[in-house]
């Protein structure tokens, strides 16, 4: 996925604790997943963000992804709609929120139809190394 959209190589060393960490603490997030046939082809993941202005939570949707094989068939559509109706049950949810590469007009568009909308923020950020 990394690959696909950032032509990112990660390394499994350190993804593979990253991923088991946010199954064991539900306090990280959550990861929601379709299926079709038994296999996994699309995924989001939930991280979580206080709001201090306004006292609750927004779900940021993170790893966004669907197989290129199944994409335009609603799957990430179904999945956005899961994570909205799960999000409606909690009383602290806000709002959801998501980043994307600039260029990736596809998912801008999709992001688009879904009802979201680009913001006046940009993300800024500082990447500590770590190692495995």
């Amino acid at each position: 996925m990394a690959w696909e959209t950032e032509q990112l190589r990660l390394d499994p060393a350190i993804i593979r604790p990253g991923v088991a960490a946010i199954l064991r603490d539900p306090a990280k997030g959550a990861y929601y997943v379709a299926e079709s046939g038994g296999a996994v082809v699309g995924q989001v993941m939930i991280t979580y963000e206080w709001s201090d202005w306004r006292n609750g939570n927004f779900w940021w949707l993170q790893s966004v992804y669907v197989q290129e094989a199944c994409r335009a068939r609603g799957i990430f559509k179904a999945l956005f709609a899961h994570v909205v109706a799960q999000a409606a049950l909690q009383k602290d949810v806000i709002g959801l929120r998501l980043y994307m590469e600039a260029d990736n007009h596809r998912a801008r568009q999709v992001y688009q139809r879904l009802g979201l909308v680009q913001t006046h923020y940009q993300v800024f950020e500082r990447i500590f190394p770590k190692s495995a």
